[in-house]
């Protein structure tokens, strides 16, 4: 089913709709890594969560531009489907694999090699160290799979299509829960993996899951599946590369500084010990729930914002801004109320350990409430973004993590301890809200919008 902006519903309701499959893709997505933590954390230790805690940020950096550049596609398809300009669609599908395959090489490649030098730059404890690397080396040599089967997931979502990459998230959530106790237990003769359960069944998962999904393309006769056309497009249309790029790299520079900010904060938090670094995982992944759906509603207004300006309906701007923020309110304060009210339950799945299990509720407590003001922000700078408006929204939210993040962290770190670095997250969303405001107020909607397409 895909979805379309029409004038038989009111706008929050086709948002909602689209949404619905979005999260729980989304949430399928982040329940994967949930499930490999808790498997680690409570059958191997709390060190081997540390252990894995330890490479995300390095993780997040190295597909930064990945993402960048799937953005920028998929803001160029929600035009094209707008506009009905199906030849266009698989150009800029075929041009955007292509360039994925090439990022995906180098990504995994320079990753495997340089992890080593990477996890010791970021202060990872001793104790940790060897463990992380393993586990840190196998991910990133599964990157090009990972890239190519993202990529096909946003082209669809950019056509209002969320019900079919939700089908086959599930179908690889449902693979990566039987595969990690199978390679950690050594189930039917598998070999016993330890940690490196978790990234093996991951491999597994996706592989499956993409086999299938490229299979249903084409048994289903969707204008993206892998055909002659597409492989030719492969081979890269120049201006389409261009116009992804123009979109893209600001977007993956953003992301860029996001994951450096990341790493910076987990070298802060690295100082006090591998219980804080343990803690911190556990609380990201309890965040990723709150933070998924206020990406989701990000995602969707701005593939929303695509398809009305692909189809020269600017009118319907403004609504799909206003009701993509009162769904994430809506959304999100009942998330974070659930999550606050079980708070000891939802982190007790990761961790034993009562003096880390401390540590992490304190996390929880000062930050999780400040994921609302990030799915503000989200939904302004998709909306922003569906325009090809890029370079502002992401000055500005660079400026946010660089010059009031990782400053304040660092600063308040020195006279609160933990809590320190806890508090800036806050700061900084509640700043960046104030930038991308007062831009998009005050110099965005009184700019000429027109389609890249």
């Amino acid at each position: 089913m895909r979805a379309r902006m029409d004038d038989s519903r009111p706008i929050w309701q086709t948002i909602g709709i689209f949404l619905i499959p979005l999260m729980l893709s989304n949430i399928l997505q982040s329940l994967s890594a949930t499930v490999n933590s808790i498997y680690i954390g409570r059958v191997i230790g709390v060190s081997a969560l540390a252990a894995i805690s330890a490479f995300f940020p390095l993780l997040f950096f190295m597909i930064s531009f990945f993402i960048g550049l799937a953005t920028g596609s998929t803001v160029l398809i929600g035009q094209a489907y707008g506009a009905g300009n199906t030849r266009r669609l698989k150009q800029v599908a075929g041009t955007t694999l292509g360039l994925t395959i090439v990022v995906g090489v180098v990504v995994g490649v320079a990753g495997a090699i340089f992890v080593h030098p990477l996890l010791s730059a970021i202060g990872t404890p001793a104790d940790i160290l060897a463990t992380s690397e393993s586990y840190a080396r196998i991910v990133f040599l599964s990157v090009p799979l990972l890239f190519v089967y993202l990529v096909y997931i946003t082209f669809l979502r950019g056509m209002g299509d969320a019900q079919t990459p939700f089908y086959f998230l599930l179908l690889a959530a449902v693979i990566n829960v039987v595969a990690t106790p199978a390679f950690l237990f050594g189930w039917l003769g598998l070999p016993h993996l330890g940690v490196n359960s978790a990234a093996v069944a991951t491999i597994v998962a996706n592989a499956g899951a993409f086999a299938a999904f490229m299979i249903y393309l084409r048994a289903s006769n969707n204008p993206l599946q892998f055909d002659a056309e597409t492989a030719r497009d492969l081979l890269l249309d120049w201006p389409t590369v261009k116009t992804i790029v123009r979109i893209g790299i600001p977007t993956g520079l953003q992301l860029v500084m996001v994951s450096l900010s990341e790493i910076a904060v987990i070298s802060f938090v690295n100082r006090f010990g591998s219980h804080a670094t343990a803690a911190y995982g556990a609380v990201n992944q309890i965040a990723s729930y709150v933070q998924f759906p206020a990406i989701s509603i990000g995602i969707a207004s701005s593939i929303f914002g695509a398809q009305a300006i692909g189809g020269r309906r600017l009118d319907r701007l403004g609504p799909i801004a206003r009701s993509a923020v009162g769904l994430n309110y809506a959304i999100g304060g009942v998330l974070i109320g659930i999550c606050y009210a079980f708070s000891w339950s939802l982190l007790g799945l990761f961790l034993t350990d009562m003096p880390t299990l401390l540590i992490a509720r304190q996390l929880l407590m000062i930050t999780l409430w400040s994921y609302l003001i990030f799915g503000n922000n989200a939904v302004l700078s998709g909306i922003m973004r569906s325009s090809g408006a890029v370079v502002w929204p992401t000055l500005l939210a660079i400026v946010s993590i660089w010059a009031v993040e990782v400053p304040a962290a660092y600063l308040l770190m020195r006279h609160f301890g933990l809590d320190g670095i806890w508090i800036a997250y806050p700061i900084a969303f509640v700043a960046n809200l104030c930038f991308q405001s007062t831009y998009y107020f005050g110099f965005w909607k009184k700019r000429q919008i027109k389609a890249l397409v």
